[in-house]
């Protein structure tokens, strides 16, 4: 009918169900650790989350989008990681904060986020979150580089294209360290946060 949006209304009934949603992503998380994402089906979210399936597609139309917003919810913690750290003041700190808050998140919801990159490259919305909160990353970290004095612009030995690599470097590090121990993460965190001071100049 004129003027009717679909979208909208379900975004306002999402709005009135944050609690319902929250328990759905909850349980999702839940299952990935218990079943993980193949095992796991709609009707075991839903059981775990008190609902029928039929309430459970009000919310979400598959797993799939269960999972993307469950990676979504969790990714906006780094983003707002990230923001910190750009905007932290003495870059010492700043790294050392980063490091921090990213290995807090890892042992929190590491589950999540290496299904979100094992699913990256063939779920289009989990791989544009993912591509979001690199460059996000990226950016602080290229930041806080430029801050201890690292040349800025776009050659390989300038504070972007290190920062990208440092990214990918401590992307692909905590991934492996995650699924050993907290301790294996704690380790994996100081070998980056060392190289990042190295890359920064501010070990001496």
């Amino acid at each position: 009918m004129p003027g009717h949006h679909p979208a909208r209304g379900r975004r306002a009934a999402e709005r009135k169900g944050d609690v319902r949603e929250r328990a759905i992503l909850d349980t999702c998380e839940a299952l990935l650790a218990q079943k993980g994402y193949d095992a796991m089906t709609v009707g075991d979210i839903a059981q775990g989350a008190g609902i029928t399936r039929g309430a459970l597609y009000f919310y979400f139309g598959s797993k799939q989008e269960v999972v993307t917003a469950l990676v979504a919810r969790t990714v906006e913690h780094l983003w707002e990681r990230s923001r910190a750290t750009a905007e932290a003041d003495e870059p010492r700190q700043a790294i050392a904060a980063a490091m921090r808050r990213t290995v807090e998140l890892w042992n929190e919801h590491g589950l999540v986020m290496r299904t979100a990159i094992d699913l990256s490259l063939t779920v289009p919305e989990i791989g544009a979150l993912w591509s979001r909160t690199a460059d996000l990353f990226i950016t602080a970290i290229t930041a806080v580089l430029e801050r201890a004095g690292v040349q800025s612009g776009t050659e390989p030995e300038h504070a972007s294209a290190m920062a990208r690599a440092l990214c990918w470097m401590i992307e692909r590090t905590f991934y492996h360290a995650s699924q050993e121990s907290r301790e294996a993460l704690r380790k994996a965190s100081a070998t980056c946060e060392h190289i990042w001071l190295t890359s920064a100049g501010l070990t001496t």
